[in-house]
């Protein structure tokens, strides 16, 4: 029968052991533990600490017969204060089993504690005399990773003889296969507390690459924080979506992960990106605003319409003649035109939504206009300015423009070079995604909407939308809410977006949730 119940201890310390290895959730975790300690010693109840720099933490507490159940993923906290490692002169706590399971490195095995003298019992017997209970046999085992570091105790508390249901001592059978246990549980919390923080520096890496694009232009600030903000928003109203195109879409928590990452990531490659291009806030804007030195040209045909009118009236009056009165109103209609022609140039130096052709036929006839720069004959404005500012839509010019659309074949280039794990390798298509077109007339790949994931789709209204919005643009001013719906229906008309997705950023109001959401944080 002996030989049975061994076995049959064995069998449940693999069984546990297997369970563990799978167990992602630290809580759960830590509740196997604990809960495969007391099945395979017959324990009544038992307790896990954690080592918290000097102080060792009770994280859950199991009791059959008190019927208790505290810490781990119970609602109930465990509320006990911290056992100390070292007392108030510096010197090891050798009083209480736990800690100085840990000072010793050994399992500590007590059959009776109200009979032991070794250490200090007298909280034990307070809970006792409180719960009506009867606190006897200890094991107080180690748990010792793969670097021979303590980073918990499991603790047992009265072991019940199957047969008899009488408490009795824990044996040496029911101590090694603890041990065992709590070696196997030990790397296991501590290979789940390495992938966390691997994850966690790796996420802090990202976040650092998205915030050093951001602060690479005062102008762009933001962008690679809101954009995946509203890509989850919008992903989860996706997977609300219960009918149509949708509805079959859906993501556990793993691909939320994935997509956190790629929005993350989504403009990375803006990292190559001269911060000239990114700064761009009008089309003559090079180390400096150039309309400047176009108002200075302005003001020098002014001077000189000013000078060309006086020498008429001077020479007027030498020669003993009236001064004629049409030239003050030529002077005064030169200086008219001067003023609405920088005007002009002013208004399309800023770079509107678009430009009409005729005002790009008017912006090239300023090349046949002259002024004069110490007697040379000059263009009022030269090649180089009237192509930047004959820019159909914005500031930036062709080349200019492809400047800063290479940032989204950087991005797939050096995230094609990441050799990243299972559960991320979609990160490279979310990511490099994001301004491909339904239509097919996107880039960098020209995709068509069944070449992209949804996920994908998804990120890419989420730039554009946050794009039309933004505040920090150096090229115009955040659109209004009703203003950047309006682009945004006709983007889904012209097959710019998904239809789909579209509908269910307007109708689960994912547009209301994240304007309110961001607008609050701006005015904190």
């Amino acid at each position: 029968m002996e030989h049975l119940d061994i076995q049959h201890q064995l069998e449940q310390l693999i069984e546990i052991g297997i369970s563990l290895s799978s167990e992602m959730d630290t809580a759960k975790l830590l509740e196997k533990i604990l809960a495969g300690a007391i099945q395979i010693t017959h324990a009544d109840g038992g307790t896990l600490y954690r080592i918290y720099d000097n102080a060792i933490r009770m994280e859950i507490v199991h009791s059959t017969s008190l019927r208790i159940r505290r810490g781990g993923s119970s609602e109930l906290p465990v509320n006990m204060p911290d056992i100390p490692l070292f007392l108030a002169d510096g010197s090891p706590n050798m009083k209480n089993v736990v800690s100085c399971s840990i000072h010793n490195n050994s399992t500590i095995n007590i059959v009776d504690a109200y009979n032991d003298q070794h250490f200090d019992f007298s909280g034990t017997k307070a809970f006792d005399q409180q719960n009506h209970y009867r606190s006897q046999s200890f094991l107080a085992v180690p748990m010792r990773n793969h670097e021979n570091d303590i980073i918990g105790i499991l603790q047992l508390i009265n072991a019940i003889d199957p047969v008899s249901k009488q408490i009795t001592r824990f044996d040496l059978i029911s101590q090694r296969l603890t041990e065992a246990l709590a070696s196997q549980a030990a790397i296991v919390i501590t290979k789940q507390r390495l992938i966390a923080d691997l994850e966690e520096m790796f996420e802090s890496l990202i976040r650092l690459i998205a915030t050093a694009i951001d602060d690479k232009s005062p102008h762009t600030g933001g962008h690679c924080r809101r954009v995946p903000e509203l890509t989850m928003m919008l992903a989860e109203a996706a997977h609300d979506t219960q009918e149509g195109y949708l509805k079959d879409f859906t993501m556990t928590d793993a691909d939320r992960y994935e997509l956190k990452i790629a929005g993350w990531l989504h403009d990375c490659g803006k990292i190559t990106t001269p911060e000239y291009v990114i700064d761009k806030s009008t089309k003559l804007q090079t180390i400096f605003d150039r309309i400047e030195l176009v108002e200075t040209r302005f003001e020098v045909l002014k001077r000189d319409c000013e000078i060309a009118m006086l020498k008429q009236h001077v020479n007027a009056l030498a020669s003993g003649q009236a001064v004629n009165a049409d030239v003050e109103s030529v002077y005064k209609a030169q200086l008219a035109q001067l003023e609405a022609d920088l005007a002009f140039i002013k208004q399309a130096n800023i770079g509107a939504e678009s430009m009409s052709e005729y005002d790009i036929q008017r912006i090239s006839a300023f090349y046949n206009q002259t002024w004069q720069l110490n007697a040379e004959t000059l263009p009022l404005l030269s090649e180089n300015e009237i192509y930047n500012l004959s820019v159909a839509r914005g500031t930036l010019t062709t080349e200019e423009r492809e400047i800063i659309n290479h940032h989204i074949s950087a991005t797939i280039a050096m995230l094609e070079k990441i050799r990243f794990p299972k559960h991320l390798k979609n990160v490279p298509e979310y990511a490099g995604g994001h301004h491909e077109r339904m239509d097919g007339k996107g880039y960098p790949k020209g995709l068509r909407r069944e070449d992209m994931s949804i996920q994908a789709r998804t990120m890419a209204i989420a730039d554009i939308f946050e794009a039309l919005t933004a505040k920090d643009r150096p090229y115009k001013h955040g659109k209004k809410l009703s203003e950047s719906l309006a682009i945004l229906e006709k983007m889904k008309n012209n097959q710019h977006i998904d239809p789909d997705l579209y509908e269910a950023f307007i109708k689960q109001k994912v547009y209301k949730r994240y304007a309110e959401k961001v607008f609050r944080r701006l005015s904190n």
